[in-house]
This record gives C-alpha cells, sequence and structure tokens, in this order.
C-alpha cells in the first residue's frame, strides 16, 4: 500500500535516532533543564535571529494548544478561531475542557480576516450585555492552515495590529510551519515571525520529529510560573531531553527547512498529476497538504491499493479526500501514485 493519510506516520528522521543513541547514557537534570534543550533552544534563537525569544518544549499540539491557551487567557475568556480551525474541529473540545470557549468566526479559505476579528471585537465592546458573555482574549491562527492554504505576511500584519489594538496575543499554531514557510507560495520568513505574532509554537511531530513542539514567547511574555502550569496540565516531561535532543537536531544545518521544502515540492507534484488528469481541487493548497473533489467510487477503488484521508462529503456523488507528503515520502511513491490515478 502506498500511503499519503498523513505526516505523522512514520517515526523520526534517522539523524534524530542517531542522536539519541549517542546521547542515551549521557547523565542530565529533567524537565527540560538538561544541556540538549539549552543547545536546542539556542540553535532556534539564532535561526529566529531573535536570541530574546524565550522557548518551552511540549509533547504534542493538541496539549501545547490547551497548555499556551490556559495559561495566557483568565478564566472569563475565550479564544477566536476560524470555524475550520483545528481547536474548534480536531481537538475533542480541549480547549473548552479547560474553560475556555473557542469563539469561531467565518473563515475564507481557511483563513481569519482582520477586519472580521476587528468587528468582532468592537460589537462585543459596545454590548451592553457584555458582562454576561465570554470575553475575546486572544486570536488563533494555524500556519499554513488546515486546508493548506498560507497566510500572507501583509494577512498576519493586519491581524496582529488588530490585536494590538484590543490587547490580545496573537497565537500562531506551526504543527506544519515549516510546510508553510517553505512553500513556494510564502511571502516571509522564519525571522519574520516575532514581528507577525505574540506567540507560536514550531511543530515537530509531523515534520520529522518522534514527538515535540517547540513554543516561542516572542516579546518576554512567557506567562508567571509557566512551568507550573505545564505540570498542572500533566504535560511536564520528566526527560525531558528527548525533545531536546530533537529540536537540536532539527535545528542543525537547516535539517527543519530541508525536510520541509522537500515534502513541499512532492505535493506540488501530486497536486499538478492530480490537475492534469482533470480532477478538481477543493481548495488550493500550497503546502503539503492537497484536497481532491473526487467520485466516491473512484475512491473507494483507489483505497484499495492507497491510504489516504477522506475528509468530507462533497454531494452525493463526491467525497473530498486529502493526500499529505511529509519529510519522509520517497519520491518513488508519487510516481506510483500518479500512474495509479
Amino acid at each position: 500500500m502506498l500511503s499519503f493519510e498523513s505526516d505523522y506516520t512514520e517515526g523520526a528522521h534517522p539523524n534524530i535516532l542517531r542522536q539519541l543513541m549517542a546521547t542515551n547514557m549521557v547523565q542530565e537534570p529533567g524537565y527540560g533543564f538538561d544541556e540538549f534543550s539549552q543547545l536546542a533552544k539556542e540553535r532556534i534563537q539564532k535561526a529566529l535571529g531573535h536570541p530574546e525569544a524565550q522557548i518551552e518544549f511540549l509533547t504534542g499540539g493538541t496539549q501545547t494548544n490547551q497548555v499556551v491557551i490556559d495559561a495566557m487567557l483568565t478564566q472569563y475568556q475565550g479564544v477566536i478561531a476560524a470555524e475550520t480551525g483545528h481547536i474548534n474541529v480536531h481537538e475533542a473540545g480541549a480547549i473548552e475542557a479547560t474553560g475556555h470557549k473557542v469563539l469561531a468566526l467565518t473563515a475564507k479559505d481557511a483563513k481569519l480576516d482582520a477586519q472580521t476579528v476587528d468587528q468582532y471585537i468592537q460589537t462585543f465592546d459596545q454590548d451592553e450585555n457584555r458582562d454576561h458573555m465570554v470575553f475575546p482574549g486572544m486570536v488563533y491562527v494555524t500556519y499554513p492552515t488546515e486546508f493548506g492554504t498560507l497566510y500572507s505576511r501583509e494577512e498576519l500584519a493586519a491581524l496582529h495590529a488588530v490585536c494590538q489594538k484590543h490587547s490580545i496575543p496573537l497565537y500562531i499554531d506551526g504543527a506544519r510551519l515549516g510546510y508553510g514557510l517553505m512553500s513556494a507560495q510564502a511571502d516571509l520568513k522564519f525571522s519574520d515571525l516575532p514581528d507577525l505574532c505574540d506567540v507560536f509554537y514550531i511543530g515537530g511531530t509531523k515534520q520529522g520529529a518522534l514527538c515535540g513542539e517547540a513554543v516561542v514567547f516572542c516579546h518576554h511574555n512567557e506567562p508567571d510560573h509557566f512551568l507550573t502550569i505545564v505540570k498542572q496540565h500533566g504535560a511536564l516531561l520528566a526527560k525531558g531531553r528527548l525533545l531536546g535532543v530533537q529540536f537540536a537536531e532539527l535545528f542543525k544545518d537547516d535539517l527543519y527547512f530541508k525536510l520541509s521544502q522537500h515534502a513541499d515540492k512532492l505535493a506540488a507534484k501530486i497536486k499538478r498529476g492530480f490537475l492534469n488528469k482533470g480532477y478538481r481541487l477543493y481548495l488550493d493548497s500550497v503546502s503539503n497538504q492537497q484536497f481532491f473533489i473526487v467520485d466516491n467510487q473512484k475512491i473507494a477503488e483507489l483505497a484499495k491499493k492507497v491510504r489516504f484521508a477522506c475528509w468530507e462529503k462533497y454531494d452525493d456523488q463526491h467525497s473530498v479526500i486529502r493526500f499529505v507528503a511529509c519529510w519522509a515520502t520517497p519520491a518513488e511513491s508519487v510516481d506510483q501514485l500518479l500512474k495509479l490515478i
């Protein structure tokens, strides 16, 4: 079976596995105070061009979103997100489980619009009943979005300006951050992020690590006692070195970005191949996920030889299916897929 099911079906990049073995018997303090985690932070800060960035490591995306959002909101605040946003659709109510409502807004191409967010907050502020409502306390976006689309630098800057106007943080979920940044259509760099948001995370789980996400607080705004809050969520890894070793390796010699570029190139080839065969795009993704509208009978036939994700129903005869290229996808697998279709 060919597999384009997701970007976390493989284990980890061989460089990471070798480094985990090489450092296995080195004795280090726990909870992220090890030398490997410090090295990883320094390499990320250097790549970011921002030596003052505060960086913390967690193990998974949903966990990271829940911890960061809960830590940065007060008990009466919620988080604004696109209706298609990951925290609104695919995290099993993890944010609501902490007592914070997801305030879902209509999105275009899976992206929030700055004017829409601004209008929502202004309307809330002018409502005489606002003390009986959930206060908007943060804006959440994903880069790239859940459908592989990208915010432009201008769009993120506009969203950040709205957040600054209303004194709330802009948080970027970067589960697939590298795949977004290395897209041929991206108009921003890794080093631009501190100017465009208040906090973001660098996804490792989907980008070559066994597990792990690196949270970056851009403006000395890490919440007080963040480590304690992480522990309250049951999210503090005693052997924090396991995350440090992985991110130190991902940010050595630009490995993180090279792996991302590999995936994006193969995804673009998948896209061209499907379009050349007359298939329809669901949304025009420019990163490592590609979504097509396909006849249900063809889907059933293809599923005998290829693993992919059935995303949603389109109409009675068609469904939306997703193909994902990742850091580990062989070019030969893409060639075989395009022959099959």
